[in-house]
């Protein structure tokens, strides 16, 4: 009746890894400039041993945390949301998805236009939210959808809703999946949006569309042995809507850290797995410290709440997957170490020290819960 519980919160990065330079990163470090540059206020995640991990401006280290602390190495090729789940759920990724930086070839949009019965606006690289300001009046002008991507290895299209519905953004979506999978993109994902130009703003109806990992997650081996499997938000469209036994939606990190506490109060054993979205879609994206530190103080104020629903048989881990430093010039996520904070009732906390892999979490979480994984190993 042992219980887990995973919350990424998503590219809270702790500092360049020693390749982040092919990577165009060196010098990123997501929470050592926010704290430098804007201040955070987060005692609980302090008390947990965050400022344990690294030297941090403002949070000193506490003297007895209550998890043990540490911080992983991305093991795989990439920096990406994809590559960092695989990794945590025990599947490295030994060759970076591809990407396309000035927007996607002939034969991609052609395909799209031809099996989508749509044209499209931008197949350009940019930000979500800036790419629907500038081309939102267009598309409502058109019904085009917009096109667009990242540094990242996605294909995006944006919709209004009154201009598209959310069935056929949702079929645009699968269609440009199977187009572009052949051509090693990660992810398609349907962006839709509401309201009136100057004043764009993007909706829960998000819906990711991934490649399956190619070799059993951890995910898979809990759900092959009857143990339940609960992704909470995007978690499980990142494993190809794999290997989980039930999926909660929930959109921002409000929805989402509630869901988690629901599912803490009904779900009595297995594994529960949240990710926090907003800190890397909304803040580091977008480049707004500020933001992001707003956004993890929020959450500091909720985890007594997450401790207080957890009792002798629960573990809780919190990571990240990559880097996203809202200082750093570009839009891209950033090659960054990852903290980990590993908590047990009633169990002193103590150093986790450096760690090679991702796939340290879980393979943790897969002991915990009596799974022998095929990567990592164990943190307890």
């Amino acid at each position: 009746m042992r219980r887990a519980t995973l919350i990424v919160l998503d590219s809270l990065g702790v500092g360049a890894m020693p390749d982040a330079d092919a990577w165009g990163d060196g010098g990123s470090d997501t929470l050592g400039h926010i704290a430098e540059r804007v201040g955070l206020q987060v005692p609980n995640l302090r008390s947990l041993g965050l400022a344990n991990i690294r030297p941090l401006t403002g949070l000193s280290p506490v003297p007895n945390p209550t998890a043990s602390y540490g911080k992983l190495a991305t093991a795989g090729a990439g920096k990406d949301t994809v590559a960092g789940h695989w990794e945590l759920a025990c599947c490295r990724v030994d060759q970076k998805f591809r990407d396309f930086p000035e927007g996607f070839p002939p034969e991609i949009m052609e395909a799209f236009a031809a099996r989508t019965g749509h044209g499209w606006l931008g197949n350009v690289a940019a930000s979500g939210t800036e790419i629907i300001e500038r081309l939102g009046p267009e598309h409502l002008a058109t019904g085009k959808p917009i096109v667009y991507t990242s540094a990242d290895s996605v294909f995006q299209v944006a919709a209004h809703e009154d201009q598209i519905s959310l069935e056929e953004l949702y079929r645009i979506c699968q269609i440009s999946f199977e187009i572009v999978a052949p051509f090693g993109v990660a992810r398609v994902i349907a962006r839709p949006f509401v309201g009136k130009p100057g004043a764009f703003v993007r909706t829960e109806g998000r819906r990711d569309f991934a490649l399956t990992p190619p070799r059993p997650t951890l995910m898979d081996q809990l759900h092959a042995e009857a143990i339940p499997t609960t992704s909470i938000g995007k978690v499980k469209s990142i494993y190809g809507d794999r290997g989980f036994s039930q999926a909660i939606k929930a959109g921002n990190n409000g929805s989402i850290t509630q869901a988690t506490l629901d599912a803490l109060d009904t779900q009595k054993s297995g594994l529960i797995f949240a990710n926090l979205v907003d800190f890397d879609m909304k803040y580091g994206h977008r480049r707004d410290a500020p933001g992001y530190a707003r956004a993890l103080e929020d959450f500091d104020r909720r985890v007594p709440e997450l401790l207080g629903r957890l009792g002798e048989e629960d573990l809780l881990i919190l990571t990240a997957d990559h880097g996203n430093d809202p200082t750093f010039p570009g839009t891209d996520h950033t090659r960054e170490y990852v903290p980990v904070l590993l908590y047990r009732k009633g169990s002193p906390g103590r150093e986790l020290g450096l760690r090679p892999t991702l796939a340290d979490v879980g393979a943790s979480l897969g002991a915990w819960l009596g799974i022998q994984t095929l990567e990592g190993q164990s943190l307890l």
